[in-house]
């Protein structure tokens, strides 16, 4: 990146210590506006760590996020989608006895201005308030392209169109930056093909920027601009994808000492 172009998000100096043991230690790394960083590394390196730092699941012990000017750490968690983070989780979490169209529109309660009685009576601003937020959901939906399902209970739905779901809850939020951890976990070949196509469509198309936490190596060294590799809770590389494939210390973390 650019030395002009100042980060969107940087994460300075995080320790987390659960017990005795280091989730995080010392971890710090800067996330550029409209680029796609990767956060690998082994399991149990800290990955989903750091990304439960970032949106408030986790109060790192030590350590500042700072988000367009805003400490993260000192955000109270709920605070945080309205300053533009969204999260999708490796564990699906959504609400599966709605529907598809359900799940999206409820990610948009951080928008809503109108109080309880006036969205009862679903009159005046209620009313044009709801049209634009079903306008919004509804270009999701074909942007994903699950105008077959929109009206599915999503507890029924396959994984992989579960897991496009909560993308498309995710992107409901229209958050500043994206936080896809292991997105890929879990689908066929044809599903991970499909949520790649998505993952790359957000970024060119809408200028999103992607924090991206994934085990599929091919899948990161294809789409990501930059990778910091933790291991054991410590930053031990980051760079370019093509230093980050030669770089020593990244395959014995992944591969073991080559003799």
């Amino acid at each position: 990146m650019s030395s002009a172009t100042l980060p969107l998000l940087q994460a300075q100096n995080l320790h987390l210590y659960f017990g005795g043991l280091a989730a995080l230690a010392g971890v710090s790394f800067d996330i550029y506006p409209g680029e796609i960083l990767a956060l690998i590394g082994p399991n149990g390196a800290g990955k989903t760590s750091a990304l439960n730092c970032v949106n408030g699941f986790y109060r790192p012990q030590r350590g500042k996020i700072l988000f367009n000017g805003h400490d993260l750490v000192r955000t109270p968690t709920h605070e945080i989608p309205r300053l533009g983070i969204a999260r999708t989780f490796q564990n699906i979490a959504l609400y599966t006895g709605m529907t598809t169209l359900d799940n999206l529109m409820a990610a948009r309660h951080i928008y809503m201005k109108q109080n309880m009685l006036a969205s009862a009576l679903y009159f005046g601003p209620a009313h044009r308030e709801e049209i634009e937020h079903r306008r919004v959901v509804e270009e999701i939906i074909d942007f994903l392209e699950i105008e077959h399902i929109r009206k599915s209970i999503v507890g029924a739905l396959p994984y992989g169109l579960r897991k496009r779901v909560e993308l498309g809850r995710a992107l409901a939020l229209e958050p500043k930056l994206l936080l896809l951890d292991e997105p890929m976990a879990g689908m066929n070949v044809e599903e991970k093909e499909d949520m790649a196509r998505f993952i790359l469509d957000i970024h060119e198309q809408r200028g999103m920027t992607i924090l991206l936490v994934e085990h599929d190596m091919g899948l990161v060294m294809d789409i990501a601009q930059r990778v910091v590799v933790l291991d054991f809770g410590v930053k031990i590389a980051e760079g370019a994808p093509s230093d980050i494939k030669t770089n020593p210390a990244v395959i014995k973390a992944y591969l073991g000492e080559v003799k």
